[in-house]
Formats: structure tokens, C-alpha cells, sequence
């Protein structure tokens, strides 16, 4: 794109060089200026009325090397100009066939139905997160911005079967569709489901009614901007002070303090097929952690939470026990008894295979 310009620049600068040293030739042959400049600018670009004065042979071989050098000169500018054009377009298709191969080696990853503010603010926490994911719009727009910032993108409709293919559909675990159309989410919804039974689906829905009819689409998880908005106004009015601890980047910095000057932490320990804790409980993990950690939560296969799980509960594959224990023991329990291991720290979630 530089050579391009850089082209464009010197055919503009040698033209105009031409224009100015032809009217300064023809003034000198005793031409009046508006007939030099007429005379020039035929010439230059290659209309040719005819002579506007007298034409000795001397004048004539000057006229003949200012049509060269004029002629040249546009079609140097014209061929920068359409350089320009040939390597923009070039070089987005290579990127686009570049980023296409980079999806085509995810596994395990996030897809984003839809880059409007919602899918915005959820990119840049993948991101954050460190979390691979791949993002889906119509908008030519939103997708080029989206490029701007590195993420990978594809352009299309989410509610196209050959799209939600094309990004991998069928390796993913997590799929959002946040569109602000809720028929577009419980269609999307409806065909993801049926492209990948084991997706874990997140939906939008803009309205109470809406969240029963994704359910029943195939979302595991319904999401509602407005609640969480209305949720949101009522904490900072109840409990503005602990809110506005929380929100701040010192006041969760202080908490994790306080957590590591007591050897503490909050791992996510999930129960893989190679285990030895599948079918046991609650009560006899406890036990063979020797009082190391406690279980506060356990997140069931099927995606609900167990606040406080009861002793005979028990564990079977893709449960995930919430633990909260000192911060040498944990790993060790899991890499003991080959479990998946997902550390909380600082908002983010760092997840490795312990074996």
C-alpha cells in the first residue's frame, strides 16, 4: 500500500514538473500564457485539438517530448491508483483465508453470534480472559472493526447452518448469541442445538416471554440485558457501599489480598471420565483432602449450581466442585485424583490439564 502511494506521489510531482517547464516553453516561444495552458493540458491529457500557435521544428520536438513526459506521467498516477486498489483487495482475501485456516484449528472454543454493544463488551472480556473465540456478523462495518482489534471474525449471518460450520461449530463449547433480535437468538438457538448436541448455548432474550421459548430452542443459559440493568440499580441502592468496594479495581486487589496472606484460594475442580473421585461424595472428598478444603458449591454436568451440596451428594462426570482451601493443597488434590482444574483469580479463569 506504501509503494502504491509512494507511486502516485512521484507520477503527481513529475507531472507537475511537466506542466510547468511546457508553459514556461511555450511563453518563451512568444505564446500568450491562456494559449499555453490550453496547449499543455490537451497535450497532457491526450486531446489534441490542434496547435494554438506557431510551430517552428524546434517547438515541435519540445512538443513532442512534453506529450511523452505528460502521457507517462498520467498513466505512472493511474497505475499507482490501481495498484492501491489490487493490493487492498488482495491483501483481504490472504487475511481472510489466513484467519479462516486459524479457525479451522480451534477446538474447545467461544462463538459470538452478533458484535453489536453487547457482543462488544463480551470480546473484550474474552479477551481478557485469554479465552479463544470467534465472532459472527452481517455487518461489513462491525466485522472490519472487530478485524481492527485482532479478533477473528467471520462475516454472514449466524442463522446460516454453512456460517456456524464454517467457525467450527462442531469443536466448540461455548456458543452466545446476543443479537437484539430475539427471533434471530431463538433461531440461531434452534440451529446450533441441532448442529452440536454438547454446545453449551448462552441466549439473549429481551423479554420474559422470550426465555421459555429458548429454553426450549436448546438454551442452556437465558440472559436478559434489562434484569440484570434493573438488578444492577436496585444494588446500588441497597448497598451502595459494598458495590462500589467491589467495583473497584483495589477493593477486589484487597480481597485477593486478604485471600493470599491466608493461603487461600477458589479453585474449580472438574470430575473428568479418568477419576477416581466419579460416584463418590461430597463428605468422602472432604475427607480425603484432610481438612485442607472445604466444598462451598458444586456445578452440576447439567449446568445448575449446589450452593452448600449436601454430604451424600454425589459426583458424577462434568460435575465441578467449587473449593475454597489453601493454595499449595488444591493442585496437588487434583493432579492426585486427575482432575480438571479452573483457578478464579482476579475476575479471570486460567483453566489447565492436571494429570
Amino acid at each position: 500500500m506504501k509503494s502504491s502511494l509512494r507511486r502516485m506521489l512521484m507520477g503527481g510531482a513529475f507531472l507537475s514538473l511537466t506542466l510547468v517547464i511546457a508553459v514556461t516553453g511555450y511563453l518563451l516561444a512568444g505564446w500568450n500564457l491562456l494559449d499555453a495552458l490550453y496547449m499543455v493540458v490537451i497535450m497532457a491529457f491526450g486531446v489534441g485539438f490542434g496547435e494554438m500557435g506557431p510551430m517552428p521544428p524546434q517547438l515541435r520536438v519540445f512538443t513532442m517530448f512534453v506529450i511523452i513526459a505528460g502521457c507517462t506521467s498520467v498513466a505512472y498516477i493511474l497505475g499507482g491508483f490501481l495498484q492501491m486498489i489490487t493490493e487492498g483487495k488482495v491483501k483481504r482475501a490472504l487475511g481472510v483465508r489466513r484467519m479462516m485456516r486459524e479457525i479451522d484449528t480451534l477446538t474447545d472454543h467461544v462463538i459470538i453470534c452478533g458484535y453489536g454493544r453487547i457482543g462488544q463488551i463480551l470480546a473484550r472480556k474474552m479477551d481478557e480472559a485469554g479465552q479463544v473465540f470467534v465472532l459472527i456478523d452481517n455487518d461489513s462495518q462491525r466485522v472490519a472493526a472487530a478485524e481492527a482489534k485482532g479478533y477473528l471474525v467471520r462475516l454472514g449471518s449466524a442463522m446460516d447452518e454453512n456460517v456456524l460450520e464454517s467457525v467450527g461449530i462442531h469443536r466448540a463449547k461455548y456458543l452466545a448469541t446476543v443479537l437484539p433480535d430475539n427471533a434471530a437468538n431463538v433461531f440461531i438457538t434452534l440451529t446450533a442445538r441441532s448442529l452440536n448436541p454438547n454446545l453449551f448455548i448462552l441466549s439473549r432474550g429481551e423479554y420474559p416471554s422470550t426465555e421459555r421459548k429458548l429454553i426450549q430452542a436448546g438454551a442452556d443459559r437465558v440472559v436478559s440485558p434489562a434484569a440484570i440493568g434493573a438488578l444492577r440499580m436496585a444494588h446500588m441502592i441497597t448497598h451502595p457501599a459494598a458495590l462500589e468496594f467491589l467495583d473497584k479495581d483495589s477493593g477486589r486487589a484487597t480481597l485477593n489480598e486478604l485471600l493470599s496472606q491466608l493461603d487461600i484460594q477458589v479453585d474449580e475442580l472438574m470430575i473428568t471420565a479418568s477419576s477416581n473421585l466419579l460416584g463418590a461424595t461430597i463428605e468422602s472428598v472432604e475427607i480425603q483432602g484432610k481438612g485442607t478444603f472445604i466444598v462451598v458449591a458444586l456445578r452440576k454436568a447439567d449446568g445448575s449450581t449446589i450452593i452448600r451440596p449436601k454430604p451424600d451428594e454425589p459426583l458424577t462426570e462434568g460435575d465441578t466442585l467449587i473449593l475454597m482451601g489453601h493454595t499449595g493443597d488444591i493442585p496437588k488434590f487434583a493432579k492426585h485424583h486427575a482432575l480438571e482444574r479452573q483457578m478464579q483469580y482476579r475476575g479471570a479463569r486460567f483453566s489447565s490439564r492436571l494429570k
